[in-house]
């Protein structure tokens, strides 16, 4: 992938896309050629990599509110260099490719040792993943630091290391949306037991197929062993060219893959890689990692005829259940397109037993709709489709002036209050989409962590 170019007098021109950009100054000497990185003479005086969600308004938030960085190399601009990606998260592995290659001048973040963030992905028979930074190289060790300060040795040839990456709480939700996808484990030491994540679909919970390794002269069980082995490795090989940025190839050979168990009448296996493609082509083309530059000034939340104004308060709703067991409720709340955690509110519900998320549903909206002091929404978005706006309209009283939506994850098919058809959001304003896609993606975050929260409390004795 090549840059395009604008001048600075011309930053009208840029896309109001999802992508890379970089500023550029006119090189006062052709740039030096080395064997082993050989820059073209147009990318000479590279001086800043960044990603957005638009470009455009992006790149005007330099100009317009610029930060001490900012002013560093905006008075060396003469050009804006920019490239296009299909989603977000490609935006983040093309940046972090491109800083790692050009070493744009101005990109002193990413010269922080603090800063930068790596994945690992350990040399086990099932492979560990996790996010850490880098320090320094110690007589040829890799010395790195954890979250919480804690240093620790990775020894050469004992880990894959993908990255660096600039941004690290976009690399995380990158990673949290690829489990889905691709599970895998991320404890330190494998348990004698599942734990939550399995359930979660999140971890293929190698911990079960450690505990009969013992036993291999049964031959189920070694063939049993062998084939999770196989599958586990394949999603961690997987994983990693992903996060290369070698999501087509990966894409490609799962089309293969599935072919050929197709051919060998494997129905179920060809099943099993069919839903992996979708749910990967669906992760890259809606999820939602990048702050939005675009949402975050209420002069971009005008709405839309469909959906009026989206100013004020918005509230997300979301049930996170398992079979009916330990179910959770959340709320989040956006005011002007900005998440108010302080008026996020929990729900544990009382209905048990049963797997009837619209029931639950509606005993959520129901108890909040009691809360008389709490302020009244503008529009309340909840997860799902026709059935669960039904319910949240069955509560509605008929005085209330908030707008009732409901977000189907399937198609991103929006179905809202006296439309008899849904919006695709793909139709909708790119800074309008992003805002509900960011609330419901909130919602179910903020559900599921409590009910996680719940089943570890029921484990207790």
């Amino acid at each position: 992938m090549e840059f395009k170019f604008v001048s600075i007098s011309r930053i009208h021109a840029l896309p109001m896309r999802v992508g890379v950009y970089a500023f550029f100054a006119s090189p006062t000497c052709p740039p030096k050629l080395s064997r082993r990185r050989k820059l073209r003479r147009s990318e000479g005086g590279l001086l800043y990599i960044g990603k957005a969600i638009n470009i455009k308004e992006r790149v005007k938030n330099h100009f317009q509110q610029p930060n001490f960085k900012d002013n560093i190399f905006i008075p060396e601009t003469t050009k804006i260099g920019f490239i296009i990606t299909g989603s977000e998260i490609e935006a983040l592995l093309l940046e972090a490719k491109l800083i790692k290659k050009r070493q744009p001048k101005y990109n002193t973040v990413w010269r922080d040792g603090k800063s930068h963030n790596y994945v690992f992905i350990t040399k086990e028979e099932f492979p560990r993943v996790f996010v850490s930074h880098q320090l320094q190289l110690t007589n040829n060790k890799k010395l790195i630091t954890n979250n919480r300060g804690r240093s620790f040795v990775i020894r050469p040839m004992l880990s894959v290391i993908v990255g660096p990456f600039v941004d690290g709480q976009a690399l995380k939700q990158t990673l949290r949306v690829l489990r889905r996808v691709f599970p895998y484990r991320t404890c330190k030491t494998l348990p004698k037991k599942p734990c939550l994540y399995k359930e979660l679909n999140l971890c293929q919970a190698p911990c079960e197929i450690s505990a009969i390794t013992h036993n291999l002269r049964d031959r189920a069980n070694y063939e049993q062993v062998k084939k999770f082995t196989k599958i586990y490795k394949k999603n961690i090989t997987n994983l990693i060219k992903i996060l290369r940025g070698q999501k087509n190839s990966v894409i490609n050979n799962l089309k293969k893959e599935m072919r050929l168990a197709s051919q060998k009448q494997n129905y179920e296996r060809a099943h099993k890689i069919k839903n992996q493609i979708f749910s990967l082509e669906n992760v890259f083309s809606h999820s939602r990692i990048l702050k939005s530059a675009t949402v975050e000034g209420i002069e971009f939340l005008r709405g839309t005829k469909e959906l009026g104004s989206l100013q004020g308060r918005i509230e997300g709703y979301d049930i996170s259940n398992i079979q009916g067991q330990q179910a959770a409720g959340g709320l989040v709340v956006f005011e002007n397109g900005l998440p108010n955690k302080n008026e996020y509110r929990k729900f544990h519900i009382k209905i048990e037993g049963q797997p009837n998320d619209t029931a639950m549903l509606k005993e959520m909206i129901s108890r909040r709709l009691k809360r008389k002091e709490w302020p009244v929404p503008q529009a309340i978005l909840i997860d799902g489709g026709k059935a669960q706006l039904g319910v949240a309209l069955q509560l509605k009283i008929k005085s209330s002036k908030y707008k009732v939506m409901a977000l189907a994850k399937r198609n991103n098919e929006l179905f809202i209050e006296g439309k008899k058809e849904p919006i695709l959001l793909k139709n909708l304003p790119p800074e309008i989409a992003n805002l509900i896609l960011r609330i419901r993606d909130e919602a179910h975050r903020f559900a599921i962590s409590y009910h996680k929260k719940l089943r570890s409390k029921s484990f207790l004795p």
